[in-house]
């Protein structure tokens, strides 16, 4: 008999990791509370994108192997078709930092599908609007600061997809943003059931990209 894999929860103790000081603490501690959670959403969410996408879909879970000094902010798991890979592709992502639980469609900066993605939605427009207006933009993996879509008008996203296929740091990012409060109110079954209805409604996106 096959058993139903357990759905994680976050709580406020996940996000409280992100103030604890010093590089190789806050990574034991990530480790310890946050990768197990990552690693059951991963192989969860893999074999639904799998299902939808028509492609087998890979989870990768950031290690943060470059730090030396710094601790890590947020921390994620993404999802892609390549196995060795995510950031040089569309992909998909969920992660944690101490204020918000995010969970995107990203094109971050090593992607080759920026540009073509950027020049072909500034005119396939009616795609970007069935995007929710609860969803939110970031033109910057790095940083927390995020653009509600509800205020992002015409002429704006024009002008961000225009960075986007000019500006080689310039990134795109979109979708469900939680804060940390809220979070840890929702049972697994529940987070889930968002972060699947997140990644359907972001789908187009990624075909999109992936075909641009």
């Amino acid at each position: 008999m096959k058993t139903k894999m357990q759905i994680p929860v976050f709580t406020e103790t996940d996000f409280s990791v992100f103030h604890i000081p010093g590089l190789e603490n806050r990574m034991e501690a990530l480790q310890k509370t946050i990768r197990p959670k990552f690693e059951a959403f991963g192989q969860i969410i893999a074999q639904n994108l799998t299902a939808q996408l028509g492609d087998e879909v890979f989870v990768h879970i950031a290690k943060h192997a470059r730090r030396t000094v710094n601790p890590p902010d947020e921390t994620w798991v993404a999802w892609a078709t390549n196995k060795r890979g995510y950031k040089a592709h569309p992909h998909f992502q969920l992660g944690l930092c101490g204020s918000h639980l995010f969970a995107w469609f990203a094109l971050i900066y090593e992607c080759d599908k920026k540009q073509p993605f950027a020049r072909k939605l500034q005119d396939r427009l009616q795609l970007w609007k069935q995007i929710p207006k609860s969803f939110y933009v970031s033109e910057d993996h790095t940083k927390q600061d995020v653009i509600p879509v509800q205020e992002i008008s015409e002429t704006r996203i024009v002008e961000i997809l225009d960075r986007l296929s000019k500006v080689k740091k310039a990134e795109f990012l979109c979708g469900l943003v939680i804060p940390a409060e809220e979070v840890a109110t929702l049972s697994g079954e529940q987070l889930l059931g968002r972060l699947e209805e997140t990644f359907e409604k972001l789908v187009p996106l990624y075909r999109f990209a992936c075909q641009a």
